[in-house]
């Protein structure tokens, strides 16, 4: 139960408030009003339409830029180079070594580096002309996008177009520009997924094979207690090391793209 005491403070704060809903609403206030400015947002420019233009030219490049990380992954090989490098790393039984970031950016410049021709053409039929003016934006976008087609055509598997033309009830396709690019693109990821993990299988299975003979030698000595990975991933180094095993898998993932 409240005390006398509380009761009192209650109450003489409930007649103060009670005060205050009395007080007219602008009496301190009238003194302090804030006008909020006019916001208004145009693309407008004394040079006329050429300048309008341009203004969204760079519109579009920003979205463009923006989108730019999930293009370089479903259109070009990066898919493949990241996922085989980081097989690599796993079969040495390397947790962090080499780093994310390293193997990253190695994909990152092996992807430009296989798909240089495929950004020049697009930067000179497609870009050029942009910006010359000879054609418009629904058209440049069109000449982009028809050597990262012809890129994914070169890559993927038939069977992996006909699932997805069978999903999406496309049943009349008589020359590849019949199949729409919704239809290539995840044709072509998935077609990268499975080459990517058979290259991987491959790398895997003599440092599995090493890994048993080192498993077996120490069961057969009775040195049960030492865990095989201890001697294993020393061995395993040096016969990377030995067979130059970076440039053999770089070799390989660069002339693997057709």
């Amino acid at each position: 139960m409240m005390t006398e005491h509380k009761m009192k403070k209650l109450g003489i704060v409930l007649v103060v408030l009670f005060m205050l809903t009395l007080l007219p609403s602008n009496i301190g206030f009238a003194a302090t009003e804030i006008q909020l400015p006019d916001i208004n947002v145009s693309i407008s420019s004394e040079n006329g339409d050429v300048q309008v233009a341009n203004s969204i030219q760079i519109l579009v490049l920003l979205t463009v830029l923006s989108l730019a990380p999930s293009i370089l992954i479903m259109m070009t090989s990066f898919t493949r180079f990241i996922i085989v490098l980081g097989f690599v790393r796993r079969a040495l039984s390397l947790q962090a070594t080499p780093p994310n970031q390293t193997l990253i950016g190695l994909a990152l410049f092996l992807t430009l580096f296989v798909m240089a021709p495929v950004f020049t053409d697009v930067y000179e039929n497609a870009y050029v002309p942009l910006q010359e003016g000879t054609v418009s934006l629904e058209e440049a976008t069109d000449l982009a996008v028809e050597p990262f087609r012809e890129f994914m055509f070169a890559q993927v598997r038939s069977k992996d177009l006909a699932l997805f033309l069978d999903i999406a009830d496309i049943q009349e396709v008589n020359t590849n520009e019949d199949i729409p690019i919704t239809v290539l693109i995840p044709a072509f990821i998935l077609s990268e997924l499975k080459l990517s993990f058979e290259i991987g299988f491959l790398i895997f299975m003599p440092f599995i094979v090493v890994d048993m003979i080192v498993a077996s030698t120490l069961m057969a000595l009775g040195m049960m207690m030492l865990p095989p990975v201890m001697i294993s991933l020393p061995i395993k180094i040096l016969l990377f090391i030995l067979v130059d095993g970076w440039h053999l898998v770089i070799e390989k993932l660069v002339l693997s793209i057709r």
